[in-house]
């Protein structure tokens, strides 16, 4: 039998570089790799075999005055009697940042038109912008801006009376600080509100749905309500890089609390209390807010509910079928308009509703949502809600 010594040697060669060049790729993707996979399975290790979430919230016990510290900055702007003497749905904080004031005008004239909920929908629900004060400004512009820009929000204030703004920087590392806010200004204005929602200022919010599932529930006398998009054994970020890295001083362990997406969730007023409360025990020094409500729930023995039709990070599908019933969707600035245009239309429920758009819809959502990748909005799950 005759043997290629030649092409023997030719396909070692091959084999070599095809090794070498494997193995430079895994130690150029190496990090990104442990970050991505290797936290995720020390995060589910912990949460379903170790699952000692009682040492995080004895951990970031610390005594009342401490904890107080958080809450201590002084209103620029305030309506203390927003809610007063009247029944409300819901009290809405809207998260948002000074200079995003065409988000807010856009917000108001289409789902968080207070006069449109009231009487088109038949519920009371009060929208209020929650901000911190002028803070880390572009490149290029002085400490004169910051002034310019908080005299616009004292015009706008005085134009739309829906600014609540304490005098803490508006920043990214500093969204834990505006979350307080939201719940104690709630415990001192409006506890009497069934529900409190929290939404980013680029979020959607499909108010005739969300007004009429919480309509429904609250005739269920509803306790103990936290709805949203679920993160479930979320692992903390250990990239410097990224603007959600935590450092392991500030938390140690594998996996976070269950919480919901920040970009938009619901909670009833029993829980809303709840959470006011356990910041008033709780080290609020991480800046992620989602995942700090998530802490204090955890402290409080609530757990959140997922809702397939709240949005992570993502747009939902632009079709007729998801408007009919889509809660939130994300990212959403410039077609803010157009989308509640078409998502409230009155023919969207006519063309989903009888056994014929049911069946075109069933099969709609199939294709839009069970897809083989990655889709952070709605899960396939919500093809079959």
């Amino acid at each position: 039998m005759f043997v290629n010594f030649r092409r023997i040697r030719r396909c070692q060669r091959l084999q070599l570089l095809t090794t070498c060049l494997v193995l430079s790729l895994l130690m150029v993707c190496w990090e990104q790799l442990d970050q991505n996979v290797v936290n995720h399975v020390r995060s589910y290790s912990y949460r379903y075999l170790d699952n000692r979430f009682t040492f995080i919230k004895e951990s970031f016990t610390i005594p009342q005055e401490e904890a107080l510290s958080f809450s201590k900055y002084r209103f620029l702007l305030d309506h203390r009697d927003k809610c007063a003497n009247q029944d409300v749905l819901l009290l809405l904080f809207v998260k948002t940042s000074p200079e995003n004031t065409g988000r807010r005008r856009a917000i108001r004239s289409t789902w968080g038109n207070e006069s449109f909920i009231r009487h088109i929908l038949g519920a009371n629900v009060k929208v209020i912008f929650v901000l911190g004060a002028p803070g880390a400004t572009p490149e290029g512009l002085t400490e004169s801006y910051k002034a310019v820009l908080q005299q616009r929000l004292v015009r706008e204030d005085r134009l739309n009376g829906d600014l609540i703004q304490r005098d803490f920087a508006d920043t990214f590392h500093n969204l834990t600080l505006k979350l307080i806010q939201q719940f104690h200004w709630a415990h001192a204005n409006c506890g009497h509100a069934r529900f409190v929602m929290t939404a980013d200022d680029d979020v959607f919010v499909h108010m005739p749905n969300l007004v009429s599932y919480l309509l429904e529930e609250a005739g269920r006398g509803v306790a103990d309500f936290w709805i949203g998009r679920v993160h479930r054994g979320a692992p903390p970020i250990r990239d410097k890089s990224s603007k959600y890295y935590v450092s392991r001083e500030m938390y140690p362990w594998s996996t976070y609390p269950d919480y919901t997406a920040g970009a938009g969730y619901v909670v009833s007023g029993d829980v809303a209390e709840k959470i006011y409360r356990a910041t008033l025990r709780l080290n609020a020094s991480i800046y992620i807010d989602d995942v700090f409500m998530g802490i204090c729930a955890h402290s409080a023995g609530v757990a959140p509910q997922e809702h397939v039709y709240f949005s992570g990070e993502g747009k939902a599908p632009y079709h007729v079928c998801i408007y009919d019933q889509m809660m939130t969707s994300h990212g959403h600035v410039e077609d803010i308009h157009d989308l509640w245009r078409v998502a409230t239309d009155p023919l969207v429920k006519q063309r989903t509703s009888g056994f014929l758009g049911r069946l075109y819809c069933k099969a709609a959502k199939l294709a839009l949502l069970c897809k083989p990748y990655h889709f952070n909005t709605y899960p396939c799950k919500g093809a079959f809600a």
